[in-house]
């Protein structure tokens, strides 16, 4: 299925019904009186978020959604029927705007929760509301309101524990893949993850956190080059951010220190909040070197960075220092329990 995580769509809710002017006509009444009744209200549309939807693919489908109207009034002061209201599905996670005037109407991160976008009109009032002991026969109504309508911007941002950054064929969907159920493509060239990929690990029966893993980061992403930054959204909700580096990159890839350097310019151009966020340094494909060597050589990354944060060896591929490197992100999490909302200074 194809990943789409922005559409735009219009959503109409429904008109409200007419009021009814009319008069009580029985045998034997004489002068029975207004009895039009009011018109039903239009219905409105409702955006819900679900856990099991994750992309915004099909809104670039269908990128209209009406509401019913509500019916008009009727004699022997009958109310009109309401327009039945819209609800729409999202994927948790997404951001709802008004295009036309730039707020933002909410951001949905809970299955199920609801956010009302469109309102309905009212329904007009019939004449029996105009009665008076002045005017016995009214003979106005109102007619019912319009309903709101919208032009809506949806951005979808993947809801996560632990992001991976690093460039192409650093290993992060290859430690995807070790430490969940998911299973992105996996191929000895760079870019074969085109889109991003969530999965679940579970540290024990009890513990487990989300993982979400994006394409490959190269020098100059933030002005378009390679996958670009489109994806980096989808790390503004994490706790935390893995660097993933290869401890023996080829000769035609940047060293590590030149790797590192490149990802966080990029992410500084991109915003300062994932500039801030926690990140530890994983090095991986250890299972290249002789056992003697790993250690040392994952100290000698540690110094030629200055690296002060928390630092991993691992090998994706065959599983060495995976479960540790699992452990200590759960401790981490769970110590530091998820933001209320996330700062927004994109650039």
């Amino acid at each position: 299925m194809k990943f789409v995580d922005e559409a735009d769509i219009r959503v109409e809710a429904g008109r409200g019904g007419d009021g009814c002017v009319s008069f009580r006509r029985e045998k034997y009444v004489p002068r029975g009186g207004p009895d039009g009744g009011d018109g039903g209200h239009g219905g409105s549309i409702y955006l819900v978020a679900r856990e099991g939807i994750n992309t915004l693919v099909d809104f670039r489908v269908r990128r209209r959604f009406r509401a019913k109207q509500g019916r008009g009034g009727a004699g022997q002061d009958k109310t009109g029927a309401s327009g039945e209201d819209l609800y729409v599905d999202v994927p948790k996670g997404t951001i709802i705007t008004d295009l036309d005037t730039g707020e933002t109407l909410g951001d949905l991160t809970s299955d199920a929760e609801t956010l009302l976008v469109a309102r309905g009109g009212r329904g007009g009032r019939g004449n029996v509301r105009f009665k008076s002991s002045t005017n016995r026969a009214p003979r106005q109504s109102t007619p019912g309101q319009p309903g709101e309508q919208r032009h809506l911007s949806l951005e979808l941002k993947l809801l996560a524990d632990v992001g991976l950054l690093g460039l192409p064929n650093a290993g992060k969907s290859t430690l995807i893949r070790a430490l969940s159920a998911a299973r992105p493509k996996v191929a000895d060239y760079p870019f074969t993850t085109l889109r991003p990929s969530l999965g679940v690990v579970s540290v024990d029966a009890e513990q487990s956190f989300v993982m979400a893993d994006i394409p490959g980061l190269i020098e100059g992403a933030a002005q378009g080059a390679g996958l670009g930054i489109q994806f980096l959204k989808h790390l503004q909700r994490t706790r935390l951010l893995l660097h993933i580096v290869d401890v023996n990159p080829l000769p035609s890839e940047p060293s590590i220190v030149a790797a590192v350097h490149s990802i966080e310019a990029e992410l500084a151009a991109y915003s300062q909040s994932l500039v801030s966020q926690p990140r530890w340094l994983v090095v991986n494909k250890l299972d290249v070197l002789p056992a003697a060597e790993r250690e040392p050589r994952v100290e000698e990354v540690k110094k030629s960075l200055g690296w002060t944060g928390p630092i991993f060896g691992i090998s994706a591929a065959t599983g060495e220092g995976t479960a540790a490197l699992a452990q200590a992100v759960m401790v981490h999490l769970q110590n530091q329990p998820r933001a209320a909302t996330e700062p927004e200074d994109v650039e």
